[in-house]
């Protein structure tokens, strides 16, 4: 198996985890992944800057975390489409390794809110778009695709459900924290999500 296909088999199964962590009955629950994703785009914009009218500078770090949560929403849409992983794996490959010519980000994003919108779809594709407008390759979602799946089952197991969960850490946002670690950390050791998981637990406030 290509790197690439090994990468989104794991996220995938990463996704699957994640979700039924929330609820065992996701698939089932008719949750609006396609809402997450256009909402997150309009958030993500923001930080990418399109008000002609004031200077704003890119904030690539924050836009990169953004599209990380939209590719959470985007695994998960695939994942209720019934197909077989390894399909779902092979499309995503391919789509995610796509080069449509789109220079200007805020159309390839608006593409992707536009396929969540209409079609309630994931545009991989347009995804591909914009992580390649915001220098992102497919090893650097996998790696902070992974960080932020431990982060989200860290704040699981911490009371974000319940809201008991700590998400400022010392002065820093806990997406910050993590931001950190990670450049710490071997991403590619097998145990990389579990030295991750620990050294979280390190650093939240007790």
């Amino acid at each position: 198996m290509s790197t690439a296909k090994n990468q989104i088999t794991q996220m995938l199964s990463m996704q699957d985890a994640m979700n039924s962590r929330v609820s065992e009955t996701w698939r089932d629950n008719n949750y609006e992944w396609y809402r997450a994703i256009w909402v997150e785009c309009a958030e993500m914009l923001d930080h990418h800057g399109w008000k002609w009218w004031k200077h704003q500078e890119i904030d690539v770090a924050q836009v990169q975390l953004e599209l990380v949560d939209i590719f959470h929403f985007g695994l998960s849409l695939r994942l209720m489409s019934g197909d077989s992983i390894e399909n779902i794996t092979q499309t995503l490959a391919t789509e995610l390794t796509q080069n449509s010519g789109q220079q200007d980000f805020k159309i390839a994003l608006e593409s992707l809110a536009s396929a969540a919108v209409t079609n309630k779809a994931f545009d991989a594709l347009a995804l591909a778009d914009c992580m390649r407008l915001m220098a992102m390759d497919l090893d650097e979602l996998f790696r902070q695709y992974v960080g932020k799946n431990t982060l989200n089952f860290f704040r699981q197991d911490h009371g974000y459900k319940e809201g008991s969960y700590i998400k400022i850490w010392h002065g820093e946002e806990d997406n910050e924290v993590l931001a950190n670690l990670v450049t710490t950390l071997d991403t590619t050791a097998d145990d990389f999500q579990q030295q991750l998981y620990s050294e979280l637990k390190a650093k939240y406030p007790k």
